[in-house]
């Protein structure tokens, strides 16, 4: 722990209030605590699964833990303890890293861009793109996916508290920290700054890079427009923009003191480098690649309809006769593995339109000076793109393609190659959340 090797996948305590509730509808559920153990090769090893449950008062648990094995009857409890985990993990991707963090974050962003920033405004401007089809896509969203008896109830562990969990974490969330550096300090980053604890950590790694540029072309295109402090602070339209997202929009996390006061030209920039990260680069990690990781619901189940059995019960009997049985019985019905399949391949899907980063209509602007530094944007997505691919082929870095061989690309900005190219296993990163 002191050489900052030991790492933890914790779906533990935000779980617990809700675990009793989840099991009354037929689910099997545990919360969970993974720690991992970062090897000399920069791989991540599982080290310990801890599953708990409420005991039978409310300040108690009861909780199991399982070690790894690679035979006999704890190599199969160990797949399970697995399984179970990434039934966990499954949920919150889908409930928090996916819809929460990007969808509907976002959308009190674009409410306030369309009812206080004039067309002619130039952040209104550089936006715009970044908000394409999101509303749509969210109303079908809530249509579909998220409303009561839809899919994602029908499919996740988590049913339908599937709604309640996620407002519940939306209690934690901080604009200011959806910021990648930000982000990356309570990940594996070193605590005193942003700085990669290893380097073939893939999202981080490239993620860096994108940020970085993202944020050089903002404040590039902010300085043409505002040349002090005392421009954004007397810019009328922002100030109204800014207060209708914190007071109105994010109405619920008004009286919390994290926000930017929007007062100086860095805090402008830091708003919109965060905006169009989530909207593009961060989307498009935790959205397109959901069908390569998760497609497969026997590798990763989005929900368990067992519980792991104990020693002398009759359910460990029946395990023991035929564990891989047993296994088969733990994961879900044909037709909610076959519903679960279908939605991520219409998830990892790209839009037969998508224009992607770096990339927009030559006749957005008649500013010759922006019109350089967007192709300054251009051409750094670029020379990213290059040294992504050489990444990907490097053989030292395992983590690039993993057992699987399937190469990281959710963060290959498909900028030198823009035209519609839609589909499943498209590359590059689309301007806008609109999937």
């Amino acid at each position: 722990m002191e050489q900052w090797r030991i790492f933890i996948l914790d779906h533990h305590d935000y779980l617990m209030p809700f675990v009793s509730r989840i099991n009354a509808n037929g689910v099997c559920a545990y919360a969970s605590r993974t720690l991992l153990f970062l090897r000399s090769n920069a791989t991540l090893k599982p080290l310990v699964i801890e599953l708990s449950l409420p005991g039978f008062s409310r300040r108690t648990t009861s909780s199991r833990v399982f070690l790894p094995a690679s035979q006999g009857t704890g190599a199969a409890l160990w797949q399970f303890a697995k399984a179970h985990v990434t039934a966990n993990d499954s949920a919150h991707h889908q409930l928090v890293s996916h819809w929460l963090h990007t969808h509907a974050v976002v959308e009190p962003f674009i409410i306030a861009s369309r009812r206080q920033l004039s067309v002619m405004h130039p952040i209104h401007r550089l936006l715009h793109p970044h908000f394409k089809d999101t509303m749509h896509i969210n109303a079908l969203a809530r249509n579909l996916l998220i409303n009561a008896g839809g899919i994602l109830e029908q499919t996740l562990f988590t049913g339908e508290i599937s709604m309640e969990l996620s407002s519940e974490l939306y209690k934690e969330w901080r604009f200011n920290e959806q910021a990648l550096p930000a982000d990356l300090l309570k990940s594996p980053a070193h605590p005193s700054g942003v700085e990669l604890l290893f380097p073939d950590y893939p999202y981080g790694a490239d993620g860096l890079e994108i940020w970085q540029a993202i944020k050089t072309w903002v404040t590039d295109f902010c300085t043409v427009f505002y040349k002090d402090d005392d421009s954004v602070r007397y810019d009328m339209e922002i100030q109204a923009w800014w207060s209708e997202i914190r007071n109105i929009g994010h109405g619920d996390k008004a009286h919390e003191q994290w926000w930017f006061n929007m007062t100086t030209i860095s805090e402008l920039v830091e708003t919109l480098t965060t905006l169009i990260w989530i909207a593009s680069a961060l989307h498009a990690s935790v959205n397109y690649g959901q069908h390569a990781y998760a497609g497969y619901p026997p590798n990763r189940p989005v929900q368990c309809q067992r519980f792991i059995p104990r020693e002398r019960t009759p359910l460990f009997a029946e395990f023991l006769r035929d564990p891989d049985k047993f296994y088969v019985d733990m994961l879900p019905g044909r037709f909610q593995m076959t519903l679960g399949i279908a939605l991520t391949e219409v998830l990892s899907r790209h839009t037969s339109d998508e224009v992607y980063l770096g990339c927009r209509p030559l006749n957005w602007t008649d500013n010759k000076e922006v019109k350089q530094k967007f192709k300054k944007f251009n051409d750094a997505l670029q020379e990213i793109e290059k040294k992504i691919v050489q990444r990907n082929r490097n053989p030292e870095l395992k983590n690039r393609c993993g057992p699987a061989k399937l190469p990281y690309k959710f963060l290959y900005p498909g900028t030198s190659n823009n035209r519609a190219r839609g589909g499943l296993g498209a590359e590059g990163i689309p301007n806008s959340i609109s999937l």
